[in-house]
């Protein structure tokens, strides 16, 4: 079953048990998979599904952010929520001992050895990471590895 029939079952599923939360969460990913295929004029594959739901949840991940500065808890946990449903349909996401594995071979692979290697890393890194870690982590590990 493709990610998006995935999503569609349960989005079924979700209005059938009166997941009325769920349900539009999934609805809101399914809205985001769509507005990229008609902008783009694409039928999106799984690998670039995952690609807009992880954008998604970067999105409500930054908005916590702010939620939080203005002292608004309810939307943080309402974010929170939906990015747990979310994530659900998202690769197993990497730990960080297992994102720091990968940043050390990367660093070997491309002969980093300064700050200036940064870009070289995050590159190598990318296609290894993409949609099973948070980009801003993994950029503040990278950087926090190459200043040793």
């Amino acid at each position: 079953m493709s990610l998006k029939e995935r999503l569609q079952e349960d989005w079924k599923q979700a209005l059938k048990a009166k997941d009325k939360f769920k349900a539009d969460t999934i609805s809101m990913a399914k809205a985001a998979v769509l507005q990229v295929e008609k902008t783009d004029g694409v039928k999106l594959d799984d690998e670039q599904i995952i690609e807009v739901l992880a954008r998604e949840v970067k999105q409500r991940r930054e908005a916590i952010l702010e939620f939080e500065k203005g002292n608004r808890q309810d939307l943080v946990h309402k974010a929170n929520a939906e990015i747990e449903i979310l994530l659900d349909y998202l690769p197993q996401q990497l730990s960080e001992e297992e994102i720091l594995v990968m940043i050390q071979d990367a660093a070997v692979e491309v002969g980093a050895n300064s700050i200036k290697d940064m870009g070289k890393v995050m590159q190598s890194l990318a296609p290894r990471i993409k949609g099973r870690a948070d980009g801003k982590l993994v950029s503040q590990m990278v950087r926090e590895h190459l200043n040793k």
